[in-house]
């Protein structure tokens, strides 16, 4: 009986081996997927540059891994190489020629028509890009400290209220748009949303003042990461503040 055993296994093996000679027979190797790094060659965020124009990019101060995994280097160097470059590049078509031209990026924003849409929604995208990329870095979260700490306990009682009420803005914001962080007209902390590429610095600002913070709600700026979780996205966000240099902000707001 171990004979035939043997025998019947030996004939199988041939029968394999006769049908791979007569390419009869796939073989199924499980062979191990690239990483994301061998799929794309990432470039620089220094690489970027805008078309020649009034403004430039605001340089990216981390690369776009940094943020990992809060936010993954595919929506970095989206957002930063794609959507932020193409506001910016807009932006100086849409002001060339016109006495908006020489400004600074605040001063058009004041003196912007929000009816004329192609200005307002560009100037919106260039400013809300630069402070949100600059409200973020690596190695960061946290509370703040210093002025900006007491401030934000003299205004919502403590930092979790704060925390609370930001992420409840974001929660209640409807389609695109972004929740800020302001110094209102009175030298008092808000927490506030507009809508689209709006923002609190233009003069249909139903609360106007100076942003120290914001969040970019649009789906570009998590849907890879996140898909229809926004409220994962808003947590994470919360990982990587810059809680620094929006307590810089604060300080540059409240001195002019």
């Amino acid at each position: 009986m171990k004979k035939i055993s043997v025998l019947l296994a030996h004939l199988f093996l041939l029968s394999i081996l006769v049908s791979c000679n007569n390419k009869k027979y796939t073989e199924v190797v499980e062979v191990p997927l690239p990483t994301a790094e061998e799929k794309v060659i990432m470039g620089m965020p220094d690489d970027v540059k805008a078309n020649e124009g009034s403004f430039l990019l605001e340089k990216l101060p981390y690369s776009y891994d940094a943020l990992a995994p809060n936010i993954s280097v595919f929506t970095m160097e989206n957002h930063y190489s794609k959507h932020y470059l193409t506001y910016t590049n807009n932006l100086n078509k849409a002001i060339e020629g016109t006495p908006l031209e020489n400004l600074t990026i605040e001063e058009v924003l004041a003196k912007l028509d929000p009816s004329v849409l192609d200005i307002k929604n560009n100037a919106g995208g260039y400013y809300n890009h630069s402070l949100y990329f600059k409200c973020m870095g690596p190695k960061a979260g946290g509370q703040p400290k210093d002025t900006l700490a007491a401030a934000i306990t003299k205004k919502f009682g403590s930092f979790d209220n704060f925390t609370t009420a930001f992420k409840d803005e974001a929660t209640k914001q409807f389609g695109s748009g972004w929740v800020w962080l302001i110094v209102d007209r009175s030298g008092s902390l808000q927490v506030t949303s507009t809508q689209n590429q709006d923002n609190p610095m233009m003069r249909n600002a139903t609360i106007p003042g100076k942003p120290i913070l914001a969040l970019d709600l649009w789906e570009h700026a998590y849907y890879l990461d996140y898909q229809y979780k926004r409220k994962n996205y808003v947590d994470a966000f919360f990982n990587v503040i810059n809680w620094k240099k929006v307590g810089e902000n604060y300080v540059e707001a409240i001195q002019k």
